[in-house]
């Protein structure tokens, strides 16, 4: 089948089968990638004898491959494996080392105390370097309306970033927020604070904002 789908001379149903099969069964992968080396290397083989003796080359039969198929060539396998090899070796000896590096070790992060329990609250500046995460303390007065919460942030496009869920809690009125390091614009953040009722009922229960800069 695999020498046969090759030279074209299967009808389209039982082509569109093989085809289907293929992806299934690595013994016919193996079939056809070695059938078209065997192909390719026969077409070089014949030209460069019948350049030598002077007698027209015999035609090797062949049929061009599905796109999807692209990739079996060598002249595109082995670049793209030598690539993947040199994109995992990057990662497995700098990246990933350096990511479990500064996992461990300790920072101070950059952060700003955020009260959202007043509307309209203007808050402070926060200064970090670029692309780097911060702490915000979320202050919530204590309200029993209330069973738990939803916090948003927006950025200074006024598009939202992330949203957190917090429990309300009767004894903590402030929570620890660690933003994630992202590729961030300096500008005016909002957090925008939504109180959902035992009844599943969403209100908004307060915003403010503070100013994100950047480190020169």
């Amino acid at each position: 089948m695999t020498e046969r789908y090759l030279l074209n001379e299967l009808d389209p149903e039982a082509r569109d089968r093989f085809e289907e099969h293929f992806f299934d069964c690595p013994d016919c992968a193996l079939d056809l990638r070695a059938a078209t080396l065997f192909i390719e290397k026969s077409k070089v083989v014949l030209a460069d004898e019948a350049a030598v003796s002077g007698v027209p080359a015999l035609a090797v039969p062949s049929r061009r491959l599905p796109r999807w198929l692209a990739w079996l060539r060598p002249s595109i396998a082995a670049p793209a494996l030598a690539l993947l090899l040199a994109v995992v070796a990057y990662q497995n000896l700098v990246t990933v080392p350096h990511l479990n590096e500064a996992l461990k070790s300790p920072r101070v992060l950059g952060w700003t105390a955020v009260n959202v329990g007043t509307f309209g609250s203007e808050g402070n500046v926060i200064t970090v370097p670029p692309g780097n995460g911060f702490l915000l303390f979320i202050r919530i007065p204590p309200d029993a309306t209330y069973s738990r919460y939803t916090l948003d942030l927006f950025n200074s496009a006024g598009k939202i970033e992330w949203s957190l869920p917090l429990p309300a809690a009767e004894s903590l009125d402030q929570w620890p927020v660690q933003v994630p390091a992202a590729d961030r614009q300096p500008g005016t953040y909002t957090v925008v604070l939504h109180g959902i009722t035992p009844a599943g009922e969403a209100k908004e229960a307060g915003r403010a904002s503070f100013e994100l800069r950047f480190q020169k």
